[in-house]
């Protein structure tokens, strides 16, 4: 557990810098160019609004160029320690040839590999990539490693309609419906389960069949799932990947006072999924006397929080 320990790390702190950049491609047509460039700015706005230390950077229209998103990539890897995040969103269309994937942006296109190349230099140990164009599937095997969350908005590069994902995605970073956990921070999973669902009744309502189903893989290795869960060994470290807080928990991660505390809360909140995702591997009596040991904590931290 070498990985989520460094992970856990990053997020006990509170202080590690998030890096959020986010990119939407060609449009084609004079609709879909306005539609990817006010989802870039609506997912720029909330970043912005969401405090910490975050640096965001929006790309889109004439700049969203490769060469501006290595520049990006670049920045990031230049600045960025390895207790920090990098979060990558990537909106617009893709194609896929059968053999490689491919980003369609101003100018030269780019492949999977070569972002690929570009993300390996960046020493965030924590990083999420969510790809959401049309056929992104085909680009999850370039862009998993064994310490990345990888979101596809298809779950092949045969699926090449203009996807409706990036709408529900971006309702899940201003939503506190996708909160499921209702502890005022949306995780990389919490918002993939929120905008997934929110996908499936969309094509349900409008009695349409569904050209697109999201992916998570977060192992860095075999296939992207619909459901993640302990049962199939997806979904540990998108669960822990925090990308915004409200409410009390980003007041308090502001507050140098309670900072401490919020990194507490949620450091025990990640041991309780890591063990729920260990609990196959228990005695069944050490598993519930470990759990109730970490609920005891988590309640007494949350109890200091509230005062």
């Amino acid at each position: 557990m070498r990985i989520m320990a460094l992970w856990l790390a990053g997020l006990c702190t509170l202080e590690a810098a998030h890096f959020y950049v986010t990119v939407a491609g060609l449009g084609g047509e004079p609709e879909y160019e306005q539609r990817f460039a006010a989802w870039a700015q609506e997912i720029d706005k909330v970043l912005r609004g969401s405090g910490g230390q975050t640096r965001v950077t929006t790309l889109h229209g004439s700049q969203a160029t490769r060469a501006r998103l290595s520049e990006a990539l670049e920045t990031v890897a230049r600045e960025a320690a390895p207790q920090d995040a990098l979060v990558l969103m990537l909106i617009g269309h893709g194609t896929f040839d059968g053999y490689e994937y491919k980003f369609n942006l101003p100018g030269p296109d780019l492949s999977a590999g070569e972002l690929a190349a570009m993300l390996s230099r960046v020493r965030a140990a924590r990083q999420v990539i969510i790809n959401m164009t049309s056929a992104s599937g085909g680009s999850l095997a370039a862009l998993q490693r064994s310490e990345r969350v990888v979101i596809t908005a298809t779950r092949s590069g045969m699926q090449k309609d203009a996807t409706i994902f990036p709408r529900y995605w971006i309702e899940a970073l201003r939503d506190p419906a996708a909160d499921a956990d209702k502890n005022e921070v949306i995780t990389a999973l919490e918002a993939f389960r929120y905008a997934d669902q929110k996908t499936v009744r969309f094509f349900e309502t409008q009695k349409r069949l569904a050209s697109e189903h999201a992916l998570l893989e977060d192992t860095g290795g075999g296939e992207g799932v619909r459901a993640p869960s302990a049962e199939n060994g997806r979904g540990l470290l998108a669960g822990a990947f925090p990308l915004v807080r409200f409410g009390q928990a980003q007041a308090a991660a502001q507050d140098p006072e309670k900072r401490k505390l919020a990194a507490r809360r949620e450091e025990l909140e990640q041991q309780i999924d890591q063990l729920k995702y260990q609990k196959a591997a228990l005695p069944l009596k050490e598993y519930r006397k470990r759990l109730a040991a970490l609920l005891l904590d988590l309640a007494k931290t949350q109890a200091e929080l509230d005062k």
